[in-house]
C-alpha cells in the first residue's frame, strides 16, 4: 500500500489568524513559497543524477508546489527532507517479535534507511527510545531562509519518560477532561476497548466536552503550546501533557473530536494520528501526523480539503494503515458514538512489561485498572481489606480506581468519571482522620521570590488515621495544588522507630509551583520552607497525642520559645518553629473547606514478605528496648524513692528519741525542782514553830 502522507510535523506551535494546513516545524512565511519551491527545484536538478527516490522528481514538485493564489489564509507548505516520500512496504503488525522484544521489527528497508540497516521495535516502554532514525538527513532545507532545528520521532519517547509512574499519565489526560467541564462536559470515560483489526487491548478515554476545532485539534497535538495557561480555574499549562500521557501509556493513539460550532462557525470534526509505530517503522526523522478534517453543510459532512484529494486520500491511507481501524467509514462510525461534541482518545499497541504482559493489567478486576511490577505490593492488599480507613494509603500505587477517588479535592457538581462502566467514588481523606486539628500555614518569600499573591496561606488538617490504634505504618500529607494531587502521601518525616506513625495530612498549596509530570512540586525555597514546617507540625502533633492511641507519651520541646499560633512572617521569622495547633478543626469548618462526598510509601512498598517481617521484628525490638528501659527508669526512681523514704523515717525517729530524753530529762528536773520545793516549806514550817514556842515562853 503506499503510504506516501501529506505531512503535518510537529513544532512548538505558533498561532495564526490563518488555516492551518499542516503542522511542520521548517514552516515558512506565505511571501517565501514560490522562492522555496524554486530552490527545491534547483536542489533536485543537481541531484536528479544520484538521486533514486523511486519517483520522478517532478511528480512530487507538481504535488507540493503550491501558488499564492490557491494558498490565500492558509500556512505555506514546505518540503519534506530526502528521501521522506519513498514508499515504503506495508508492515503487518501482527507479525511474531523474535524472543528479544527490542530486536529486528521489520527487514523491509525504510525510506532513508540502508538496505542493510533494520527498524527496530520494542514493546517495553522503558527500551522503546533506542531509535535513531534515518542516518545523515537532508540538513540543507531551510525555513524562509532561516536556519532551523527539527523536531525527531525519537522525542516523543523521551518527552514522555518524565512520567515514571503509569497512572501519572492517566490524571494528566483526566485534568483534560475535567477542565472542559467549562464547555459543558459531565462525564468522563476510561475503558478497555479490543483492537479488532489485531486482537489486541486499547484505552479508551472520551468526554463529552465542547470538543476541538481542526485548528485546536492541531494545538493538541503540537509541543509546547497550551491556550489553558491563559484561562484560570484550569489545571494544563505546560501543552505538554497529552502527548507525554499518551505516549506513556502506549506507542500510538488516535483522537477523535466533535466541534459544535459557535459564532457563525459550522460544525466540524476532526481525527489526528500522532504514530510512533508508523514514524518507527517507515524511519521518519520528522514528527509526521496524518489528519482528516470534515465541515458539517446542510446536515452533510463534507471533507475539508486544504491542498488536493489526492493527499487527502494519503492521509486516509496511512490513518487506516497504522491504525486500529479498517477504512473511512470505520473511522466515522467513531463520531456515531458521540451526541453533538466530545472528544475520544484511543491508545493502542499499550506497552508491555519485561515478562511479556500488558503494563496495565485489566483483569485482576472487571471495574478497574490496576498496574503490574514493582507498584504492586500483595501485602498492601491483604493489608487493605483488614484496615479499610488506610485502603487508599495501601492501594493508590498500583489501583487507577484508588488514585482517582483521591486526585481532586473537589468535584464539580453532577460530574461523574467513570472507570470501566461503573462511577469513581470521590473519597475525602480528612474522613479517614480522628482528633483532626486544623493549623493556617503562610508561606515566606524571598527577596529573589517572584509572588503571584503574597496573601496565599494554606489550611492543613492532620490527625491520626482512624485505623492507628494497630499501629499501621501509615503516614503522610496529601499535597494538593489547584484542586489537583500533586503529592499523594508525601512522607517527609523518617524517624528510626514508630515516631509520627498514623498520622496523615490534607493541604492545598497553591503557592508553589508543580512539576512537568504534575507528581512532584519544584524544588524551590518556597516548598523547602513549606517542607520543615510540615515535618514541625507532624512532630508537635505526634508528641502531644500519640499515647492517646497506645504509644508511650513522647516530650517535644519548643523551639525559640514557640507557642500556639498561625505561622506567618511576622511571628515566625526564619529558622523558628512551625505553626501551633491553632485550633481543633470541627466537621461543620472542614466540610466547608474540604467537601467530602516518592517519598510516600508505607515503608515495606516493594519487599518481600521475609523482609517486612524482619523490619517489624526489629521495630518491636526496638519498641520492646524503648519499654524496657523506661520501666528501669521507673524501677530506679522507686528505688531512690524508698532510701529517701527510710532516711526520713530514720531521721523522724531519731528526732523523736532526742524530743523523748528531753522530755524524760525535763521531768526529772521538774521533779527534782517540787522536791527541793517541798523540803523549803518543811523548813520554813519548823522555823516558824520554833519562833511561835519561844514567844510563848
Amino acid at each position: 500500500m503506499d503510504t506516501d502522507v501529506k505531512p503535518e510535523t510537529i513544532p512548538p506551535y505558533i498561532p495564526r489568524d490563518d488555516t492551518v494546513t499542516l503542522i511542520d516545524l521548517c514552516s515558512s512565511d506565505e511571501s517565501d513559497v514560490e522562492e522555496h519551491v524554486s530552490e527545491r527545484r534547483r536542489y533536485n536538478s543537481v541531484n536528479s543524477v544520484g538521486a533514486k527516490r523511486g519517483r520522478d522528481t517532478s511528480s512530487a514538485l507538481d504535488r507540493e508546489n503550491v501558488k499564492r493564489g490557491t494558498v490565500e489564509n492558509e500556512l505555506a507548505v514546505v518540503l519534506p527532507p530526502e528521501g521522506f516520500d519513498q514508499p515504503v512496504p506495508p508492515v503487518n503488525m501482527t507479525h511474531t517479535f523474535p524472543a528479544d522484544p527490542c530486536n529486528v521489527f521489520s527487514q523491509m528497508p525504510a525510506a532513508g534507511v540502508s538496505s542493510s540497516g533494520r527498524v527496530g521495535s520494542c514493546k517495553q516502554f522503558w527500551k522503546a527510545g533506542d531509535y535513531e532514525g534515518a542516518p545523515g538527513g537532508n540538513w540543507d532545507l531551510s525555513s524562509g531562509g532561516f536556519d532551523h532545528v527539527r523536531v525527531h520521532p525519537k522525542f516523543l519517547h523521551s518527552n514522555a519518560t518524565s512520567h515514571k509512574w503509569a497512572l501519572g499519565a492517566f490524571a494528566e489526560l483526566l485534568d483534560n477532561a475535567l477542565d472542559e467541564v467549562a464547555s459543558g462536559a459531565t462525564y468522563v470515560n476510561v475503558d478497555m476497548l479490543e483492537n479488532k483489526k489485531e486482537g489486541n487491548r486499547m484505552l479508551l478515554i472520551e468526554d463529552n466536552g465542547g470538543g476541538m476545532d481542526p485548528e485546536k485539534m492541531r494545538q493538541c497535538m503540537s509541543l509546547g503550546y497550551s491556550a489553558k495557561s491563559k484561562l484560570a480555574n484550569t489545571i494544563g499549562q505546560y501543552g505538554n501533557g497529552f502527548k507525554t500521557s499518551t505516549m506513556r501509556l502506549g506507542a500510538d493513539v488516535i483522537v477523535f473530536s466533535r466541534f459544535p460550532g459557535k459564532d457563525g462557525k459550522s460544525a466540524t470534526q476532526s481525527i489526528g494520528l500522532l504514530s510512533y509505530t508508523f514514524l518507527r517503522s517507515t524511519g521518519k526523522e520528522d514528527i509526521v501526523v496524518p489528519m482528516l478534517d470534515y465541515e458539517k453543510r446542510d446536515l452533510e459532512w463534507s471533507k475539508i480539503v486544504r491542498s488536493s484529494l489526492s493527499d487527502w486520500d494519503k492521509n486516509v491511507k496511512t490513518i487506516i494503515q497504522w491504525s486500529p481501524f479498517s477504512s473511512e467509514e470505520d473511522l466515522l462510525r467513531q463520531f456515531g458514538l458521540m451526541k453533538n461534541c466530545g472528544t475520544r482518545i484511543i491508545i493502542y499497541n499499550l506497552w508491555e512489561d519485561d515478562h511479556g504482559l500488558l503494563e496495565l493489567d485489566f483483569d485482576a478486576d472487571p471495574h478497574d485498572i490496576q498496574l503490574r511490577g514493582v507498584n504492586r505490593d500483595e501485602k498492601n492488599i491483604k493489608m487493605a481489606a483488614q484496615f479499610p480507613n488506610s485502603r487508599h494509603f495501601l492501594t493508590f500505587k498500583h489501583s487507577l480506581r484508588s488514585y482517582v477517588s483521591i486526585l481532586y479535592l473537589r468535584i464539580p457538581p453532577a460530574f461523574r468519571i467513570i472507570l470501566r462502566g461503573k462511577d469513581v467514588e470521590h473519597h475525602n481523606v480528612v474522613n479517614d482522620m480522628m482528633q483532626t486539628e486544623q493549623i493556617t500555614y503562610r508561606p515566606q518569600y524571598g527577596a529573589d521570590t517572584y509572588v503571584k499573591d503574597s496573601n496565599m496561606s494554606a489550611v492543613v488538617v492532620l490527625g491520626f488515621v482512624k485505623d492507628a490504634k494497630h499501629h499501621v505504618d501509615v503516614q503522610g500529607f496529601n499535597v494538593y495544588h489547584k484542586n489537583r494531587l500533586i503529592k499523594p502521601f508525601w512522607r517527609i518525616w523518617n524517624a528510626a522507630g514508630s515516631d509520627g506513625r498514623g498520622v496523615i495530612g490534607v493541604l492545598e498549596a497553591n503557592f508553589v509551583e508543580p512539576a512537568h509530570d504534575k507528581q512532584g512540586f519544584e524544588r524551590t525555597t518556597v516548598l523547602s520552607r513549606l517542607e520543615t514546617r510540615l515535618v514541625q507540625m507532624q512532630k508537635i502533633y505526634w508528641s502531644t497525642n500519640c499515647h492517646k492511641i497506645g504509644y508511650a507519651p513522647r516530650r517535644y520541646k519548643p523551639v525559640n520559645g514557640y507557642s500556639h499560633r498561625d505561622t506567618s512572617p511576622e511571628n515566625d521569622p526564619e529558622g523558628s518553629a512551625p505553626s501551633g495547633i491553632k485550633t481543633r478543626a470541627s466537621d461543620k469548618f472542614y466540610s466547608s473547606s474540604y467537601p467530602s462526598h516518592h517519598r510516600g510509601d508505607n515503608g515495606v512498598s516493594g519487599k518481600d514478605s521475609s523482609l517486612y517481617l524482619q523490619e517489624e521484628l526489629r521495630r518491636e525490638k526496638e519498641r520492646s528496648k524503648a519499654l524496657e528501659d523506661e520501666v528501669n527508669i521507673a524501677s530506679e526512681k522507686i528505688e531512690e524513692m524508698s532510701k529517701e523514704q527510710e532516711n526520713l523515717i530514720e531521721i523522724f525517729t531519731e528526732e523523736r528519741d532526742r524530743r523523748d530524753g528531753e522530755e524524760e530529762n525535763l521531768r526529772k528536773k521538774l521533779e527534782e525542782a517540787s522536791n527541793t520545793i517541798e523540803e523549803l516549806l518543811n523548813k520554813i514550817r519548823k522555823l516558824e514553830d520554833s519562833k511561835g514556842s519561844s514567844w510563848r515562853r
